[in-house]
């Protein structure tokens, strides 16, 4: 077996090794999710069912990147010529829209129980938050080091921070929720557990519609492509262009690319290296390019 073969068969083995890790993850997570849902409501505790929400949001996150990860290796058919890349986006705007649906249902809840506490049964929140503390940081755990993978694990990741960050909120109002006046602080912690729910649900369904509505990726700048475009290349201008995304992170291009009416065969030959620049220095797995000739004094297509 040649070095070439070895080193596509050890990135195959990583590949499947890190897609194993993410699918633990989701299950773990998914775990948490119905152990803080039980905790919740066998305690009376908002702040679980809060922060089980909150875990829900990282489990739709996990599965998004998962599938995201393995979609990305479906080839193309006659049927589905750009592949599957908006099922990710389509899932996370349905998973971003229930989230918001709950979000002001929990919250809602919080501010009645800010009005009329209501006790809770502290061993049980406790444990549970515990759980889910814990899990949380074993899921951190596992993805560290591949959090730069792709945006879709990136954001994976800082969801799954940031929900560290919430149960280290709720274990604190679990312990102190006996004191003098802390009764209060299990709806005051679940508000505040929402509220990271919110923001970040509410980037993810911006982002999926800025996505569907084939909207300029925002890691793109147009005109800044235009011009690197022209002076690396000595074109004489570019023309219509048009940048979208298929699915999180996979760019497509299409443009007219203007060349001077000298030495032409030359210049149309640039074509494929345009392509790999596009790919490796802007992240456009797909470009689409129209020549143009344009002469002084006329112009021709």
């Amino acid at each position: 077996m040649n070095d070439h073969c070895e080193i596509r068969l050890k990135s195959e083995a990583e590949r499947q090794r890190f897609d194993t890790r993410l699918g633990i993850s989701v299950l773990l997570n998914a775990f948490i999710v119905i152990a803080e849902v039980i905790g919740g409501l066998v305690s009376g505790s908002l702040s679980l069912l809060s922060d089980a929400l909150h875990n829900l949001t990282d489990v739709a996150a996990l599965l998004i990147a998962l599938v995201a990860r393995l979609l990305a290796r479906r080839r193309p058919s006659l049927r589905h010529t750009f592949g599957f890349h908006r099922l990710e986006v389509i899932a996370a705007l349905f998973n971003g829209a229930t989230l918001l649906v709950v979000a002001t249902l929990v919250i809602r809840e919080a501010v009645v129980r800010l009005i009329h506490p209501t006790p809770v049964e502290q061993m049980t929140m406790l444990v549970v938050a515990t759980v889910g503390l814990v899990g949380n940081l074993v899921a951190v755990v596992l993805l560290h080091g591949h959090d730069r993978e792709d945006l879709n694990v990136r954001a994976a990741f800082l969801h799954l921070l940031q929900d560290t960050v919430s149960s280290v909120l709720v274990v604190l109002a679990a312990l102190l929720v006996k004191v003098p006046g802390g009764v209060y602080l299990d709806p005051i912690a679940s508000i505040v557990v929402i509220l990271f729910v919110v923001r970040g649900t509410y980037q993810l369904t911006r982002r999926a519609l800025h996505i569907l509505m084939q909207g300029t990726p925002p890691d793109v700048a147009i005109e800044e492509l235009r011009a690197e475009l022209i002076a690396q290349f000595g074109l004489r201008d570019v023309r219509h262009i048009h940048v979208w995304e298929l699915g999180s992170g996979y760019h497509v291009l299409t443009a007219h690319v203007v060349f001077n009416g000298d030495n032409l065969c030359a210049q149309v030959a640039q074509l494929p290296a345009i392509r790999e620049y596009l790919r490796k220095e802007w992240h456009i797995e797909h470009a689409t390019l129209e020549p143009e000739i344009e002469s002084p004094g006329s112009v021709q297509t």
